[in-house]
């Protein structure tokens, strides 16, 4: 479905309206939330000045997060990968022994 919704969402005290499909509101809701707290807790260290710089630390700080959770999910992969072959290297050797 396609339905589109208007949605006024304030990111550093400021409005922004922004169109999103009725099923994807509460997810925006809450990015803009997760936004909104990263930019707070670089505002208040102190030692980022401006709101462009401090904006820009966020999306650097987020994309480090994503990137490392990427990494953990390949790694993840990797290991589910191996343990599922070792699973069917059992089951066939039980199947083997079941035979004898």
């Amino acid at each position: 479905m396609n339905n589109q919704e208007s949605l006024v969402i304030k990111i550093l005290e400021k409005e922004y309206r922004v169109a999103c499909p009725a099923e994807e509101k509460e997810s925006l809701i809450a990015s803009a939330n997760m936004l909104n707290k990263k930019l707070n807790e670089i505002k208040q260290k102190g030692s980022v000045i401006g709101t462009e710089r401090i904006a820009v630390m966020a999306a650097l700080n987020m994309s480090h997060e994503l990137l490392n959770g990427h990494a953990l999910v390949e790694e993840h992969a990797e290991l589910n990968d191996r343990i599922s072959s070792l699973s069917e290297k059992i089951d066939n050797t039980m199947r083997n022994i079941k035979l004898i």
